[in-house]
């Protein structure tokens, strides 16, 4: 077993070095310098080896360290209760949560792809000492900082220590869960794509973790040690079942296999991605527009692809809905704590930059609209004249707009609601900067990934992502986002400098695509 870790080890750390260098060549500038030999060169394997074990270590600790901090730590102030017993709380249900969205036993990747599909590595064998290894990369992850936060809210250091454990624990009772199902129902779960009873169970702890300790109810420490006892002697129980399941293969065949994503010919992936696609797309010669031009063409698709660009729309604003009404009922019931709420409404607008960076549907529908349309469309030279890019982003961008807008505005009406209810505000201003400051960052991120698309199109013909300018602009556009998160300042200065910006980038952004669009709008070969 161990040997067949070390073979897999280094096959997903050469794979790991070709993305990296592969990635390099994608940079505008560095990419005319590189030869097109650079993957027999010694030295950039090397450069490639140690940006690899880098981003190891940080895949190993940094995350770990800001969902502690992020996602728990960060929230304990909101609620008047003990802060140790709310810190354990909160640790319990999120760790139920992710260990349903996230066991790493079934997430499809290419290396599982190279070494049991085409080396055809003895996929048990393969399995389980990963496996091993990713409990292991969790527990030494969340150590330091479980140590760290534990003594910041008082927790005894022998607790923090075993905390980790709940995380391993939890993961591999799920993974015994999942493999128990598809015996059962010959149905492999994929992490990529969980099912929908998974999200409501996901939704459910979320609200136990986030909801309950404002009624001043949290999991105190012996009961958490309870269930910490019963979560370990299950996860015992549970890796037995794991070592001595006998049909990996077969469960790896059909994951890796039947989603459709790690099939090498790319002909065959394109025309899997297109079909898999078509299911959405409605036919109907009902269909009309009274419109002309590209606002025609532009509407027809909206109105065939309806599925695809409100699906997700819908059932954000149907969750925000829910929410608002559960955090009005909250309130009414606990006037204890409406002095917090109202201060963290008149400071956490920074907060919710990175709350409109998730719900925007921007990169999802810029997706759709290459795949089910610019992918085509673009080999014909006329659509890719400046009068016809121009005249489609216009539209595409009020639809965009328009899609962002309707969850947007009920976060944008919640707000000041919400900030009426808890004792309100001396400046009424704050109520309309509240609402107009969610709206224009709905419009903002509406224009940005827009813009992003027309300017750095990542897309090549085989509609796989190849834009290294792309990914580095998102991953920057998350990181500000993120950064947000810990600002404190008045919402009333904030959100006046936020909507200027907005505004100003907007405007930017358009000229700059009316300008660039119609050189850098085409497909990647």
């Amino acid at each position: 077993m161990f040997k067949s870790f070390c073979i897999s080890f280094r096959l997903k750390n050469v794979y790991r070095v070709n993305s990296i260098i592969y990635s390099l060549k994608q940079l505008p500038l560095i990419k005319k310098i590189l030869p097109s030999s650079l993957y027999k060169n010694k030295r950039i394997k090397i450069f490639g080896n140690i940006i690899s074990i880098l981003l190891e270590i940080l895949n190993i600790f940094l995350g770990k360290f800001l969902y502690l901090w992020l996602m728990i730590f960060a929230f304990l102030s909101m609620y008047q209760t003990n802060g140790k017993e709310t810190f354990l709380h909160l640790f319990f249900f999120l760790t139920l949560a992710g260990a349903i969205l996230n066991t790493y036993m079934f997430n499809p990747t290419k290396d599982k792809y190279y070494a049991m599909i085409l080396m055809n590595m003895d996929a048990k064998e393969y399995t389980l000492s990963n496996y091993i290894y990713a409990m292991g990369r969790t527990f030494i992850g969340f150590l330091p900082f479980t140590l760290l936060f534990g003594f910041l809210v008082g927790l005894p250091p022998w607790l923090s220590i075993i905390l980790p454990l709940f995380v391993c624990s939890a993961k591999i009772i799920m993974s015994a869960i999942n493999l128990r199902k598809y015996v059962k129902k010959r149905k492999v779960i994929n992490e990529n794509n969980p099912p929908k009873s998974y999200w409501i169970f996901v939704f459910i702890f979320l609200l136990c973790a986030y909801g309950i300790p404002f009624l001043k109810i949290t999991i105190n420490e012996t009961l958490f040690c309870i269930l910490l006892a019963i979560s370990i002697g299950l996860s015992i129980f549970s890796w037995i079942q794991l070592w001595k399941f006998p049909y990996y293969r077969k469960v790896y065949k059909e994951l890796l296999s039947n989603n459709n994503i790690y099939i090498v010919n790319a002909n065959n992936k394109n025309e899997i991605a297109r079909a898999s696609s078509l299911k959405n797309i409605e036919y109907n010669e009902k269909f009309t527009s009274n419109k002309s031009g590209f606002a025609y063409f532009h509407d027809l698709f909206v109105k065939r692809h309806r599925k695809i660009l409100t699906l997700a729309i819908k059932k954000q604003s149907i969750v925000l809905l829910f929410l608002f009404v559960l955090a009005v009922i909250a309130l009414l019931m606990n006037k204890d704590i409406h002095q917090e709420i109202n201060n963290l409404l008149l400071t956490y607008l920074p907060y919710f930059v990175f709350i409109m960076y998730l719900l925007n549907r921007g990169q999802t529908v810029t997706s759709a609209m290459f795949l089910n349309c610019d992918h085509s469309m673009l080999t014909y030279r006329i659509y890719r004249t400046p009068k016809v890019i121009l005249g489609i982003f216009k539209e595409r961008l009020k639809t965009l707009i328009f899609l962002n807008i309707i969850p947007a505005s009920i976060l944008g009406i919640a707000l000041p609601v919400l900030l009426f209810i808890t004792g309100g505000t001396d400046n009424p201003l704050n109520y309309i900067v509240l609402f107009v400051s969610i709206i224009a960052m709905s419009i903002f991120f509406s224009v940005h990934y827009l813009v992003m698309y027309y300017l750095l199109q990542p897309y090549n013909v085989e509609t796989e992502m190849k834009s290294s300018t792309y990914s580095v602009v998102q991953f920057l556009t998350y990181f500000v986002c993120y950064f947000m998160i810990d600002l404190h300042l008045p919402t009333l200065y904030f959100g006046a400098c936020l909507i200027l910006f907005c505004v100003l980038y907007s405007v930017l952004s358009l000229f700059i695509v009316y300008r660039l669009a119609p050189k850098t709008f085409k497909l990647r070969r």
